[in-house]
């Protein structure tokens, strides 16, 4: 029974390390919602790049507008596409008939995007595109394996091959770069966090106010701890 019992804490351990270097740990996203020149950039970049396909309905351009302190012609004439009105959503032209028969399935809106993956996700899927002739689009994709979606940013970032590392515990792969794009790396980088930062701006707009309010509500309740304290001894020495 001991035997039995030592032999099954074995399985289970290396089925455990098995699947935690299956993991792709994922690469840090330098996000700063008040960075505005990052999040117009990321803006231009979601429109440009991401709008064909992916809408985030839950954001106007005038939004953008008033919270980033834009002029309304700005983001009309440097982020929105010809034609749109300040008053539209950020909404695809793509049909839901030719997505399914495009890509087989429709493209998701990408207004929570970040919320429900977060920002590091985000930003190690894009950069984790690499070539893989047996995909419908000739690329697959580290973290998000077998996804439907192209690599929208290839031109900018080039063409990445998946080489799988040995190692003691097993084997991981790491993703080397064999043609670069036009863009270097540093400034690849920067693109897809600018791009990460705006889709993280995108599900929560008022994050910053949250964030500033919340210091003066932390300061009420403390001072008015210290109020409730005082007022508690106050009623306490009478009764005594």
């Amino acid at each position: 029974m001991k035997t039995f019992t030592n032999t099954l804490l074995l399985l289970l351990c290396l089925s455990f390390g098995a699947h935690a270097a299956e993991q792709v740990e994922l690469q840090k996203a330098n996000i700063n919602p008040n960075d505005k020149a990052s999040l117009l950039r990321g803006a231009k970049h979601f429109v440009t790049y991401c709008l064909g396909c992916h809408s985030a309905k839950y954001m106007r351009y005038l939004r953008i507008a008033l919270d980033e302190h834009v002029d309304e012609k700005t983001v009309l004439r440097d982020i929105a596409p010809e034609g749109a009105s300040i008053y539209d959503q950020l909404k695809s032209a793509m049909n839901k008939h030719d997505a399914e028969k495009w890509f087989g399935t429709q493209p998701p809106d990408l207004s929570l995007i970040s919320r429900s993956r977060g920002p590091d996700w985000l930003y190690s899927y894009l950069k984790s595109y690499y070539v893989d002739t047996s995909r419908p689009f000739g690329v697959n994709n580290l973290v998000f394996p077998d996804t439907a979606m192209p690599n929208p940013l290839w031109q900018q970032q080039g063409e990445q091959h998946a080489e799988i590392r040995k190692t003691i515990w097993g084997g991981h792969t790491e993703l080397e770069l064999v043609k670069p794009g036009v863009l270097s790396e540093h400034e690849f980088d920067r693109m897809v966090n600018d791009l990460v930062n705006f889709l993280d701006y995108v599900g929560e707009p008022e994050k910053v106010n949250r964030e500033s309010l919340g210091k003066f509500v932390l300061l009420f309740l403390l001072v008015f701890t210290v109020i409730a304290y005082l007022l508690k001894k106050e009623y306490w020495r009478d009764i005594h």
